[in-house]
């Protein structure tokens, strides 16, 4: 499974970011949500995970529901199963996105993830 990483940058910020769509704990409202990035076309399905980073933390994950590609603009869509966990290692903010490059087994349970 490639999962993916992700990040919100600081000028949109956390709080914007979890106020669109199912945060990690809650229940599925039913609806989707996008996320637009751009570069090339991840090579990842459906259920594969996208992993979110915000302030050099690692927030947690949601199960990729599908992706659209046109040209260097992607959107990934997310339902909901929104899942908190974190790793000891900083994440400094990229542009576009990248392969998770850590095990499984380094996540951690994050319950602090709404915290700067």
């Amino acid at each position: 499974m490639p999962d993916i990483v992700v990040t919100i940058p600081k000028w949109f910020g956390l709080h914007k970011w979890v106020a669109e769509g199912d945060a990690a704990g809650q229940p599925w409202s039913g609806q989707l949500w996008n996320f637009y990035t751009g570069g090339r076309r991840p090579d990842c399905l459906p259920g594969d995970r996208v992993y979110i980073v915000f302030n050099g933390k690692l927030r947690g994950y949601a199960p990729l529901v599908s992706l659209r590609w046109k040209g260097k603009l992607g959107c990934l869509t997310r339902g909901g199963g929104a899942v908190a966990v974190t790793i000891a290692e900083h994440i400094r903010g990229f542009p576009g996105w990248r392969y998770r490059w850590w095990s499984l087994a380094d996540e951690r349970s994050f319950p602090d993830w709404m915290k700067p």
